[in-house]
């Protein structure tokens, strides 16, 4: 088992990781009748999809000894309506560091690899942008 999600009423749940205990809030958002005090379950997705990206690319850059720390990456998440669904997820990378072109290629080619960004639906619009200093 790797979570388990426990309904608190409201449209409120609680994810308990199972190795860990830690613990994540959802709440539904304030479009679907909830009240939008924690991320909802859409939103764990972005999340997820964000993080997935910048620690593949940390396996990458371990293994090109590359610092991406300090990167950063801002998820945009688009609802469509009829069904309700995710319709789009724009990533915006914010590197910390400056890269060399051949660093700056292993980087943008690992965020290819995530496990997340290839679980999701091919009806998924899903575009990437790396935003380098100067």
């Amino acid at each position: 088992m790797t979570a388990k999600v426990l309904y608190e009423g409201g449209l409120r749940c609680k994810a308990i990781h199972n190795k860990t205990g830690t613990l994540i809030s959802t709440d539904a958002p304030l479009d679907n009748e909830g009240k939008g005090q924690a991320f909802s379950p859409t939103d764990l997705v972005a999340t997820a999809l964000g993080s997935c990206m910048l620690t593949i690319m940390g396996i990458a850059a371990r293994n090109h000894k590359i610092d991406i720390n300090g990167t950063t990456a801002e998820i945009t998440k688009t609802m469509a309506s009829d069904p309700r669904r995710i319709s789009k997820l724009e990533v915006l990378i914010h590197f910390a560091n400056e890269h060399t072109p051949k660093d700056r290629k292993i980087l943008e080619a690992a965020t290819h690899g995530c496990p997340v960004g290839r679980s999701l639906h091919l009806d998924l619009e899903k575009t990437v942008s790396f935003v380098y200093p100067n």
